[in-house]
């Protein structure tokens, strides 16, 4: 381990250790107070699955930027970023452009559309059971996909503030995380899960706004200058700032870009925790705002992780940041403690501050996770399959509480595996999974006047067990002693890292075929009732 790490490391073990602990209690108290006074409002299914529909424009905007903001983009960026330069500010790029593809296509009529989750969409003009069956599926194993870089990000910052080397240390404290998400969800719902994004949208934009001005500060606002410096400081040279250092060395790679491009764009127009924020909103406008709000923020946010990134490359010796993280995951704290300098006070300051914040958008990212798997768990498969309609909301939303708890302890275990992965690669295989399976069945049902039950189960299934197969047998998994979640075994025969490419096809393919070869007809007449609700609102909830 660096010098610099040694005094870290020391630092946290002596006088700055209380500092961080309250930093971070302040915080979870905090948020604790605001998921209890939102349990107490919480009364009908509505309240907690949407909120009670209540949510303005601007506030949906800012819970979902505080939904999308997360672990990935603050940690896994700065850190791809600041290890391969230009190819780790792609991911960047491919989570913004992302949201127009939202915008455009998905938002407005999903809202007009659904109730609760995107099974209601899909059963509106389908068989009920078989489609909510599959929505529910998907929607859990994205949501569980996604949480494993959460998971995996809460491991790697609470292990570098506190000092916790061994493995144990960080599976405690990644079980830590898995409780606190089953507590807000279970007594907050939508409402109190919305207030904590809403609360850590702000503190995330501002500990960004703020380590961007001091990086731009230590340069004196020269951007040619940090970018310069920090290809310098990286050891790359020139080739630091140019494409390929990461995506360009050989043909897979090239490919593995493409498909995490088409994964990171495709993706967020399927990802369940931002589909259900469009259902907290009164209206469809509110839902296309929202969107709009939603879009500025992010977008600001994602051209600030060029500072940050960048800065931790001109700062730090990239085997400090490997030292502490291999996939520097902590660049982003060990920027702030190098920006107020390492064996000061300042530095222990902005540290702790700083990793409060990240910490902050790993819990209300896996509470917004959870709610929605939970919630597409009690609402699709418990009332409307199980049930056959007849459960009571009372039943609903405890089945919805129990969901939660077993999604808990499964995203616990997963995130203990993972805790060594670049938490923005591990974000950009769920894009792939929602882009997969979620994505060509919702299009298809909104666009799709053909499209029938067994299009939507080929699809959903189809691209679902092709993503999730391919990962399985991919580098992710096994095969790279240093970032792999399986060390010291290799049964990977697929070689990119992101299934994209490849299943993404496969989804919109298999809605095709499975529509074709299906004897039933498309009900015309539900499609047309849905076409006019889902571009108009009439009818809408």
């Amino acid at each position: 381990m660096s010098p610099a790490l040694n005094v870290l490391a020391a630092q946290e073990a002596s006088e700055h250790r209380p500092l961080i602990i309250s930093l971070f209690a302040v915080f979870v108290l905090a948020t604790l107070v605001i998921t209890v006074w939102a349990g107490r409002q919480t009364k009908s299914a509505s309240d907690f699955y949407a909120g009670g529909r209540q949510f303005t424009a601007f506030q949906n905007g800012l819970a979902v930027s505080g939904d999308y903001m997360s672990a990935a983009s603050f940690l896994g960026i700065a850190g791809a970023i600041a290890l391969f330069g230009y190819d780790g500010f792609l991911y960047s790029i491919g989570f913004l452009v992302a949201w127009l593809v939202a915008l455009l296509l998905v938002a407005e009529p999903l809202r007009n559309s659904g109730r609760y989750t995107m099974g209601d969409v899909l059963a509106y003009r389908m068989r009920q059971r078989p489609v909510r069956t599959a929505a529910g599926t998907s929607t859990i194993v994205v949501s569980i996909f996604y949480l494993l870089a959460q998971m995996a990000g809460a491991g790697v910052l609470v292990s570098l503030l506190l000092g916790i080397t061994s493995d144990a240390g960080k599976i405690l404290i990644v079980a830590l995380v898995g409780v606190l998400m089953i507590v807000y969800v279970t007594i907050g719902g939508m409402k109190g899960t919305t207030w904590v994004q809403m609360v850590k949208a702000v503190l995330l934009i501002a500990g960004a706004i703020l380590l961007t001005f001091l990086v731009l500060l230590k340069f004196d606002f020269n951007v040619s200058d940090l970018l310069g410096t920090a290809a310098e400081n990286s050891g790359k040279g020139a080739p630091f700032l140019e494409p390929g250092l990461k995506y360009g060395a050989t043909a897979t790679s090239k490919i593995d870009f493409i498909s995490l491009g088409i994964a990171l764009v495709l993706g967020t127009a399927g990802l369940p925790h931002i589909l259900i924020r469009f259902y907290t909103v009164p209206t469809a406008k509110a839902a296309r705002k929202s969107v709009n709000w939603a879009i500025g923020i992010i977008g600001a946010f994602y051209l600030m992780t060029i500072a940050l990134g960048f800065g931790a490359a001109a700062l730090i010796k990239p085997a400090e940041i490997i030292a502490s993280n291999p996939a520097g995951n902590t660049a982003a704290p060990l920027l702030a403690l190098h920006l107020g300098g390492v064996d000061s006070n300042w530095g222990a300051i902005l540290l702790a501050s700083i990793s409060a914040v990240a910490f902050a958008t790993i819990l209300a990212v896996v509470a917004g996770l959870t709610l929605a798997s939970s919630s597409s768990f009690a609402h699709d498969i418990y009332a409307n399959v199980i049930k056959k309609g007849k459960a009571s909301e009372k039943d609903e939303m405890k089945a919805a509480r129990w969901a939660t708890v077993f999604i808990g302890i499964v995203s616990i275990g997963l995130g203990a595996l993972a805790r060594d992965l670049n938490v923005a690669g591990l974000v950009a295989l769920a894009f792939a999974v929602a882009a997969s399976a979620n994505l060509p069945t919702i299009l298809y049902s909104l666009f799709w006047k053909r499209f029938n039950t067994n299009g939507a189960l080929w699809s959903i299934y189809g691209g679902l067990f092709t993503a999730v197969f391919l990962v399985l047998f991919s580098p992710v998994v096994s095969g790279n002693p240093k970032t792999s979640m399986f060390k010291g075994v290799d049964f990977h025969w697929f070689p990119l890292e992101n299934p994209g490419i490849i299943s993404i096809p496969v989804g919109f393919l298999f809605g095709i075929i499975g529509t074709y070869v299906a004897r039933e007809k498309a009900d015309k007449g539900k499609y047309a009732e849905l076409e006019v609700r889902s571009l108009t609102g009439t009818g809408a909830h």
